[in-house]
């Protein structure tokens, strides 16, 4: 029995191993872009936490979700939260299984590239959303009468800088339309529904969706409108997105350890063919192929050689 863990054991380290040794190789070309994803994330917290200077509390608006979904209550509110957890923790594993398992579907590098690229325009959209009007904060803490309703000045830039984390990202007002939790959550869930391989996992996964949406609303974190914007704005985007970005390589056709063409491969490869057609004194001219198919006055035809001569009708 510990001869057979052993052993399997150093067979996973080995897959470890050499799939580190590919990702690194990706990373080394995409890392701008994925830089750049992870920036926009501290921007896109900067604008929620400059957003709440702005936010006024008001009287809660009337919304359809509320009437007929029941209130949780302030104490049953890390419900939602805790749901959203499991979901962001579940999909980051699931994008780094190909270190584990032998049989592999995608990159991890390539797959968090193009979920940052998701991410980054709807969050970009939301931006633009909740800037351009500020609704009155349903959630208990955004509420009247609620010292964490309005914040005041700023004493100094660092203040906004550093976002009072993480009491700030948790205790935010004013960033409503539309929901963050819903443009994380249904990302995870497209990606897994287009990469993924169980379809028992991908039903769940949009269940969990609707789910987490239902409880948003119950919790009383974002209005209904702010759910529902999410749905097709997120679907939509990634849709264009999508039709954007190069193709990912199934790994599951052919051998898992070839690596994606990069443009850097395909320059080489150029460069070996047209060296080889000059060795081969091959320039692969059209022209040129005609002018070596005819030389001392003789054509080729139909795969015999003639001599131009013969044509010529004797009497």
């Amino acid at each position: 029995m510990t001869f057979y863990l052993a052993r399997e054991v150093s067979k996973v380290l080995k897959r470890v191993l050499a799939e580190t040794a590919l990702e690194l190789k990706l990373l080394s070309e995409k890392w701008k872009l994925l830089l750049a994803g992870l920036i926009f994330q501290y921007i896109h917290g900067l604008a929620a936490r400059g957003v709440h200077y702005l936010h006024r509390p008001g009287p809660i608006l009337q919304d359809l979700g509320f009437m007929f979904l029941p209130e949780l209550g302030k104490e049953r509110g890390y419900i939602s939260e805790t749901l959203f957890t499991c979901i962001f923790l579940s999909f980051v594993l699931w994008t780094f299984s190909p270190f584990i398992y032998k049989i592999k579907r995608f990159y991890t590098v390539l797959i968090w590239r193009r979920v940052l690229a998701f991410l980054v325009m709807s969050q970009s959209l939301r931006i633009i959303t909740f800037y351009a009007t500020q609704l009155p904060g349903p959630n208990y803490h955004c509420r009247e009468g609620s010292p964490l309703a309005r914040l005041p000045a700023p004493d100094n830039a660092l203040e906004i800088l550093l976002l009072n984390f993480p009491r700030g990202m948790i205790y935010g007002c004013g960033d409503l339309i539309f929901s963050s939790h819903m443009i994380f959550t249904l990302v995870f869930v497209i990606t897994y529904h287009k990469y993924g391989s169980q379809p028992l996992i991908k039903l769940i996964g949009w269940t969990v969706a609707v789910i987490q949406s239902l409880l948003i609303v119950a919790s009383r974190k974002h209005y209904s409108v702010d759910v529902v914007v999410a749905w097709y704005t997120v679907n939509l985007v990634v849709f264009f997105v999508d039709t954007k970005l190069s193709e990912m390589p199934d790994r599951s056709v052919g051998s898992s350890s070839l690596l994606p063409v990069t443009n850097k491969d395909k320059d080489e490869g150029r460069n070996k063919e047209e060296n080889l057609k000059l060795l081969n004194g091959n320039s692969g001219d059209n022209a040129d192929l005609r002018t070596r198919a005819q030389t001392n006055g003789k054509n080729m035809e139909n795969g015999n050689l003639m001599d131009s001569d013969s044509n010529l009708n004797v009497s």
